[in-house]
């Protein structure tokens, strides 16, 4: 039985410090990023119930959604190969809550793990959430992706 985790970060005012990289972070453009990403998507999710084995259709449905926003879609690159990409969302539908934004879907291709990709794309989310003026960040994680709580817990998630 999977056992799914909820962190919660509050945001301030100021950006975290971006460390260097030697890739490209972008925003997610569907004219030209779909497919590459809908692989590498499928590769890092290959055993996950909900996130792997999609379809474009299954993409094109949550593009469709209201709270879809490519400029909160990052990818990291290296040419023209996508090597990670985490994608957000902005919850606005809360009841008497503020906006909260969420660190929907974290990736990396499993030959570039331990590159602090991750780390990266995920600064860079919780920075675009701060440029949105958002209090509150959030995420699901399963609780046996240690490499995934330690990296969200050392960016102030808990």
């Amino acid at each position: 039985m999977r056992h799914i985790l909820k962190l919660h970060r509050d945001l301030n005012a100021d950006s975290l410090p971006q460390a260097e990289h030697d890739y490209t972070i972008e925003t997610f453009n569907p004219a030209i990023h779909k497919q590459q990403w809908l692989d590498l998507n499928n590769t890092v999710f290959a055993h996950h119930p909900d996130q792997g084995n999609w379809a474009i259709q299954d993409l094109e449905n949550r593009m469709a959604e209201n709270w879809f926003d490519p400029a909160g879609f990052f990818l990291a690159t290296k040419g023209d190969e996508i090597v990670g990409f985490v994608w957000t969302k902005i919850h606005q539908d809360l009841i008497n809550q503020d906006p909260v934004g969420e660190l929907y879907v974290v990736g990396t291709a499993p030959e570039h793990h331990g590159r602090g990709i991750a780390r990266a794309l995920s600064v860079e989310a919780i920075n675009y959430f701060v440029t949105k003026g958002l209090k509150h960040a959030m995420l699901y994680v399963d609780a046996d992706n240690e490499k995934g709580i330690k990296l969200y817990e050392s960016l102030g998630f808990n």
